[in-house]
């Protein structure tokens, strides 16, 4: 044991003995808490390195452990007693809530509820209750519960007998130095987090989502002239201005209870009015300009719904403490409350609807916050490092795409803390008055912050809903540290109100249109959908200087097909990136690099899909001319929460170009921190040995190998012949993906069904070697089986009606759902336009598109497969042996998209590239390879058919043997073939799963 962790035991061990010498004493009515805290509770934590006293005679920023403000719950005024952080980081670590000794810890469920909802508040993951006989662990990951006993959530639970023997438990979690080395995040991590607790930013816009409810069903019946963008705009800044005031109340800003008490009786919205003016004369934030919202003013909303709502922001209903919640979970709850957006029905009642956009993608793309702090640290951070605030006084930072603000808000807290570092270094503390700079708790007053956020952030977004969810952000991150004392400093003797209006900052707009649209015909009000934008008119100041100095976020995944024919053309006349398929997002890394002066730095996080798919080849050539500085791939890793994009990190710049780039291949999340494995697991590459055709972010000597491959055979496509097939999509599974039994009664009910009812397969049916099975169907609909487009659909049912009675009977149930998917200009029942079904009935290579390693197979017996599935129309066995093969895998996983869980994509647009050795037939040593892998595969789809059938446990472990066996020949024929040495087979066969 080190010397330090042996004095803390022994002086712990020494608090042990004092209590138990004076137990009688210490549980006297007349001990009570304070003289605990002194006695035991300071010293215990002292002994694990803490600087309880502040004995370092930090600012009250910076001190290690805070005593905390008090918290009002239910008309009394309780708090944890400590709140534990690393000096200069606002996050709370863990909480430390101190009872005296006659107080039961084990079972006072008050006070394990007190502590678990100021954790789960500050998301601290874990808290402490104490009165230093006993020591209770509690996971603060849960919203607690009124009732709970004090047993709920508890991870671990102490006696002082207990710490000698737990010491170094005690120690390796809750020490200074375990905080510092990351044992702490580890014990959070393994013991918490398996309790499957709900994100707060989950259960808080679960909240939102009612109040919207309430509001927007009451604000429609109670307002008929409201369209459904004004109803929208009400619903959000009512819902803003109440958490907004909510939040200043529980950080003593305004009076605890007045938002409830304004509601209490009359008309409760025309009570908020006055509130909301009242503010207005002390906020100046915009968020309650009357003059420039002329809609709110005027509504009618009903008394029970406001009384609700206020009442839910308060305990007991409200299970949250605002004082110590984070602006970022607020931001984060509503990015995803953002996804949904009100309709008006045509008798004028409320509906709430997921956006288009948000539906196509599956769900609303949260960043986490280690992504934002990494991108704000490696652009602003780079940009600001060691220099004065005089030095950076003009630096302009933007988010494009702002969404609900996150990045902005990471931009504002590393420039905050930026600034007060510096004064605080630069002797700004020992100064009358802070100089102007510092209040005497060391925190930057009032009138500093105010200019960091209308000096250096600006923001732009198409959802203007969106726009003052950031401004609110924004705004609150600007109250923290405020108190009444502060705000009436201001009014009185700076006649200024506290917060700067943002409107000039923030601003709503299509970033990726400017108003050279205008040029085009377009119908009037056209204007009002896209948004035109032009950001020299919106930031003159900024394009003086020549642009932005920082551009940074997370741009929307919005698939083109959402959009008009007007915003396509637009995008194919301006953008040297445009591909008629890609994804909105590849936009923005032309727009956001533009919008960049000649020292810039663009940092984003974005789908990683660009660097490999044939949409992002435009967008990898322009790219490539530009300074790239660093590229961290995520692969298939779940950063998002809920949602299957996969992304990457992306940070470039406008100076002299690179000749190399810091690549970072992330291999799994569990890391404490993204920037120390980075710096563990980056490597460098040559900027030129990125491939127009599709970016493999290997080593070097990967690199070389995979060239030595590629040029070692033609494209699979060219191979081929261009003869590479998407499997089948249908408009309804459910209609026309039937089972034997059904296939069986529609023929029994009509023989003529069977002409068009085929065999069918999944992607999940077809595995490696293995001759293809399932007892699944297709009802095939061809296009050209009748002319039924010139029938019309009337006439086209009746059609299907008079030829095929019993699939008619079958289909006429799916009907609407049907009609709801159909393709413009199809029939629901019919499957997409297809020029090549007679292809699937040819002998062919089967491939399924999301699998962990290379699973094709050959069909001999006509089968049809699904949209997860592409097929080759060949009996090229050699082909089948090196598609399967260690060598031709493991080059399609450097060019494939990855996919959560270690799969990959074996799509059409990545196996087509896969480098296919010709054989020299002239040349005997080639022939002689060629026609053993065909032997061998012929053996291995005979033994798989065999290890079908087979029941004895003995000859299946045989057969498997001689699988296994084949297998690895046909690896060491392929090796051969493409000529690989020992050194570049080891890197291919350490990269390869083992088959």
């Amino acid at each position: 044991m080190d010397t330090g962790k042996e004095k803390a035991k022994a002086k712990i061990e020494a608090l042990v003995s004092q209590f138990k010498e004076q137990y009688a004493s210490y549980h006297a009515n007349t001990y009570d808490e304070a003289r605990l805290r002194i006695d035991f509770i300071n010293k215990f934590f002292t002994a694990l390195g803490w600087d309880v006293a502040n004995d370092n005679e930090l600012a009250e920023d910076y001190r290690e452990v805070i005593y905390e403000d008090k918290l009002k719950i239910g008309g009394s005024t309780k708090a944890p007693d400590y709140g534990f952080r690393l000096s200069g980081s606002e996050k709370r670590l863990f909480f430390v809530e101190a009872k005296k000794p006659a107080v039961p810890v084990k079972t006072d469920k008050s006070a394990a509820y007190q502590l678990r909802r100021y954790g789960r508040s500050a998301q601290t993951p874990v808290s402490i209750l104490t009165n230093f006989e006993e020591f209770a662990i509690y996971d603060c990951g849960k919203t607690p519960a009124e009732n709970d006993s004090a047993a709920v959530n508890r991870i671990k639970y102490l006696r002082y007998e207990d710490y000698p023997a737990e010491f170094d438990f005690i120690y390796d979690t809750f020490s200074r130095e375990a905080v510092v080395k990351g044992r702490f995040d580890k014990f959070v991590q393994s013991d918490t987090n398996k309790r499957g607790s709900v994100p707060l930013d989950k259960e808080f816009v679960e909240l939102l989502n009612t109040w919207r409810k309430y509001l927007a069903v009451s604000i429609a019946k109670n307002n008929v002239q409201l369209n459904e963008e004004q109803l929208n705009f009400a619903v959000q800044q009512t819902i803003d201005r109440l958490i907004f005031l909510r939040f200043c109340e529980d950080r003593a800003v305004e009076h605890y209870g007045n938002l409830k008490n304004t509601t209490a009786k009359g008309d409760t919205y025309q009570n908020l009015l006055a509130v909301f003016a009242d503010a207005d004369a002390k906020y100046n934030s915009g968020l309650f300009d009357f003059e420039k919202d002329t809609i709110t003013k005027n509504l009618k909303v009903d008394n029970k719904v406001i009384k609700n709502i206020v009442q839910e922001l308060y305990y007991p209903k409200c299970e949250y403490e605002f004082s110590v919640m984070p602006v970022e979970i607020l931001g984060n709850a509503y990015e995803q409350f953002l996804g949904k957006v009100i309709r008006i029905t045509p008798a004028h009642s409320a509906r709430i609807d997921d956006k288009p956009e948000v539906r196509k993608a599956g769900g609303v793309y949260y960043t986490p916050q280690y992504i934002v702090d990494y991108i704000v640290a490696h652009t602003v951070g780079e940009l600001v490092k060691g220099k004065s605030p005089k030095e950076i006084a003009q630096i302009k930072i933007v988010d494009p795409a702002c969404g609900s603000g996150s990045f902005l808000l990471g931009a504002f807290k590393y420039l905050l803390k930026h600034y007060t570092d510096w004064y605080i270094a630069n002797g700004y503390m020992d100064k009358k008055n802070g100089g102007g700079k510092l209040t005497p708790g060391g925190r930057l007053v009032t009138a500093e912050k105010r200019k960091i956020l209308l000096t250096h952030i600006y923001g732009v977004d198409l959802d203007s809903n969106a726009v003052e969810v950031s401004k609110l952000s924004l705004l609150l991150k600007s109250m923290e540290g405020e108190t009444q004392a502060s705000i009436n400093q201001q009014l009185s003797l700076h006649h200024e109100r506290i917060l700067p209006d943002l409107d000039n900052n923030i601003k709503n707009g299509n970033s990726l249109i400017d108003t050279d649209i205008y040029d085009s015909e377009m119908d009037l009000g056209y204007e009002k959908t896209i948004k035109p934008f032009s950001w020299k008119q919106a930031f003159p100041e900024v394009f003086k200087q020549g642009g932005f100095d920082v551009v940074i976020g997370n741009p929307p995944y919005v698939r083109q097909e959402l959009l008009d024919s007007k915003q396509k053309e637009y995008f194919a006349q301006k953008y040297k990136v445009y591909h008629g398929t890609a994804d909105l997002y590849t936009y923005f890394f032309e727009r956001g690099i533009g919008l960049l002066n000649d020292t810039g730095v663009f940092g984003i996080i974005v789908a990683s899909k660009w660097m490999r798919a044939n949409y992002g080849e435009p967008l990898r050539k322009w790219v490539k001319t530009k300074n790239i500085k660093e590229i961290i791939d995520f692969g298939g890793l779940p950063v998002f929460q809920g949602v299957t994009t996969y992304p990457c990190i992306f940070i470039a710049g406008t100076g002299k170009l690179e000749k190399q780039v810091n690549v970072t291949n992330v291999k799994n999340l569990h890391f404490l921190n993204l920037k120390d494995y980075v710096n563990q697991n980056e490597i460098q590459l040559w900027q030129t040995s990125l491939d127009d055709n599709g970016w493999n972010l290997a080593s070097d000597s990967e690199q070389k190998l995979l060239l030595k491959i590629r040029s070692s055979g033609v494209p699979l496509l060219q191979y081929v012949k261009g003869k590479i097939y998407y499997g089948l999509k249908t408009a309804l599974n459910e209609a026309f993906v039937i089972d034997d039994e059904t296939k069986n009664r529609l023929i029994a009910e009509d023989r003529k069904s069977a002409e068009i009812i085929k065999p069918f397969l999944s992607g999940k049916d077809i595995k490696r070697f293995i001759p293809p099975g399932s007892n699944k169907h297709l009802i095939l609909f061809k296009k050209g089986f009748t002319n039924l487009k010139s029938k019309g659909a009337k006439n086209a049912w009746a059609w299907l009606q008079a030829n095929y009675p019993a699939l008619a009977r079958h289909l006429k149930p799916f009907e609407e759902a049907g009609k709801k998917r159909q393709d413009k200009g199809d029939y629901w029942w019919e499957l997409r336009a297809c020029d090549y079904y007679e292809e699937f009935e040819k002998p062919k290579i089967i491939i399924p598109t999301i699998v962990k390693d290379g699973s094709y197979t050959f069909d001999k017996d006509g089968f049809y497969s699904n949209d997860k599935t592409s097929i080759i129309p060949t009996k090229d066995f050699y082909l089948l042996g090196l598609l399967n093969s260690t060598v031709v895998d493991y080059f399609l996983k450097s060019i494939a998209s990855t996919k959560q869980g270690g799969y990959f994509e074996y799509k059409p647009m990545y196996v087509s590239k896969l480098p296919i050795k010709k054989i020299d037939f002239a040349n005997e040593g080639e022939k002689a390879k060629h026609d053993e892998i065909v032997s061998l595969v012929e053996l291995l789809l005979k033994l798989n058919e065999e290890l079908k059938e087979e029941k004895l446990q003995n000859n299946i472990e045989q057969i498997k043997q001689r699988i296994a066996y084949s297998d690895k020949k046909i690896d060491e024929l392929v090796y051969q073939l493409y000529g690989l040495n020992s050194d570049e087979i080891a890197i291919i066969e350490a990269a390869t799963e083992t088959k």
